[in-house]
């Protein structure tokens, strides 16, 4: 069902067909705002002040992984295929690195710190959207 309003067409199904995308992201970013919280309890040198700065960091982290992280991959090619990857590690840190700076009530206090903390953020997401992706399969 397509609606126009003053030139701009509506269509209604791909609205509804697209909600559950973004009930899937809402529930990504309440994961990743959950592990940010665990780790800045666990790691030293990682600080969060609440639960609202925690999901702000998830959202930040989110934007600058689609914005940010792709350009800084296109300018490091050359070093991260030179070290086989493992170059990206660091782009991880740096983009941790930028939320820290972005995000107030968030505090990272150095590189190898952010290098850490990035490492844990990836292992512990993959693992609950891993939990996450058997639960739908279940249903």
């Amino acid at each position: 069902m397509q609606k126009n309003y003053f030139g701009i067409v509506l269509d209604l199904k791909r609205i509804e067909l697209n909600s559950g995308y973004l009930m899937k992201f809402i529930l990504k970013l309440l994961l990743t705002a959950f592990v940010v919280i665990v780790l800045a309890n666990i790691l030293p040198g990682v600080a969060v002040t609440n639960y609202v700065t925690a999901l702000i960091v998830a959202f930040t982290i989110a934007l600058l992984n689609m914005v940010v992280r792709p350009i800084l991959i296109f300018f490091t090619l050359p070093a991260t295929i030179v070290t086989l990857g493992l170059f990206l590690f660091v782009i991880n840190a740096v983009i941790i690195m930028l939320a820290d700076k972005l995000v107030e009530g968030f505090a990272v206090s150095g590189f190898f710190t952010a290098l850490m903390f990035s490492v844990l953020l990836s292992i512990f997401r993959s693992f609950l959207f891993t939990l996450l992706k058997e639960e739908k399969n279940k249903e």
